[in-house]
């Protein structure tokens, strides 16, 4: 368990990433390996993001890269999810919010207790036949995305909640997004920022057909079911940007609450009103182009 201790060489780690080929990543993933051994106890380590993590005697995992290797670090946790802090090496940093120059001040505030722990929703998402039956299934900590493929035509889905038909769209793909997720796609495809800490999810459709479509904010208690009438032969249902299964008529795509919650350490006055100022601008002021 992460709490405040009088050395945080008391505290186990693991440490993950995804460099893939980066070399730059990866010779920054080096430089930073002395520093995190001074503060915790590195007990496993896994940049293949397809290491077994489940049984791991760990306090936290550490990891090292921008928000697509958190989103990873969460999809392969699954059910045994330890408290994440993420040091970004990316560009963006939504979530991976401790820069490697404040790397040891943020070790140093969570041995004196000045963190506290975010839980984010998790999606659970299924591909299921005609029968119910589960086809495939994955955990989804930023989204899940229907989206059309050659010869990339209007898509037509229908979404049911809890049973019910809510809607029909006409659009080029459909987004079910938690609030940690409404900073990536869901923000692209003009869907509303959600705090990361509520308990909903946004449903957002891509380039929609009919001007009155509007993204809608509704309970993630609920169960969300996607059918796609005509899909094209690669229309697939992403889970962060990882494909689930491609999408028949037959079939329904199942989205809803998952069991397990992701924790991320927040760093004292590392705030979230912060975090969107400085990484969407919005602290810079206006500045009036010359004529």
């Amino acid at each position: 368990m992460l709490t405040p201790a009088a050395t945080n060489r008391d505290l186990k780690a693991v440490l993950l990433g995804s460099p893939g080929r980066r070399t730059e990543l990866r010779s920054a993933i080096r430089k930073l390996r002395p520093e995190i051994e001074k503060h915790v106890r590195v007990v496993a380590e896994d940049f293949t993001g397809g290491g077994e993590l489940t049984g791991l005697d760990a306090d936290l995992a550490i990891v090292l890269g921008g928000d697509g290797s958190i989103l990873r670090a969460g999809r392969q946790m699954g059910s045994a999810q330890l408290p994440v802090l993420g040091v970004n090496l990316g560009r963006l940093g939504f979530l991976a919010d401790v820069q490697p120059e404040d790397l040891a001040s943020a070790f140093q505030a969570i041995a004196v207790g000045k963190f506290r722990l975010v839980d984010h929703l998790m999606l659970r998402c299924e591909l299921r036949d005609e029968n119910g039956k589960v086809l495939a299934a994955e955990l989804g900590l930023n989204e899940l995305a229907i989206l059309g493929g050659p010869p990339f035509s209007i898509q037509e889905i229908d979404l049911y909640v809890d049973g019910e038909l809510a809607a029909s769209y006409s659009c080029d793909g459909l987004i079910i997004s938690t609030p940690v997720g409404s900073t990536a796609h869901n923000l692209s495809a003009g869907g509303p920022i959600v705090r990361k800490d509520l308990s909903a999810v946004v449903i957002s459709a891509i380039s929609p057909h009919t001007l009155t479509v509007r993204p809608v904010v509704d309970n993630a208690d609920r169960v969300f079911e996607l059918v796609v009438r005509r899909p094209n032969k690669s229309t697939s249902a992403v889970v962060d940007g990882k494909v689930l299964g491609t999408v028949s008529a037959e079939q329904r795509v199942r989205v809803s609450r998952a069991e397990p919650v992701f924790r991320m350490i927040e760093i004292a006055g590392n705030s979230y009103y912060r975090t969107l100022r400085s990484k969407l601008g919005w602290g810079k002021p206006f500045v009036r182009p010359e004529s």
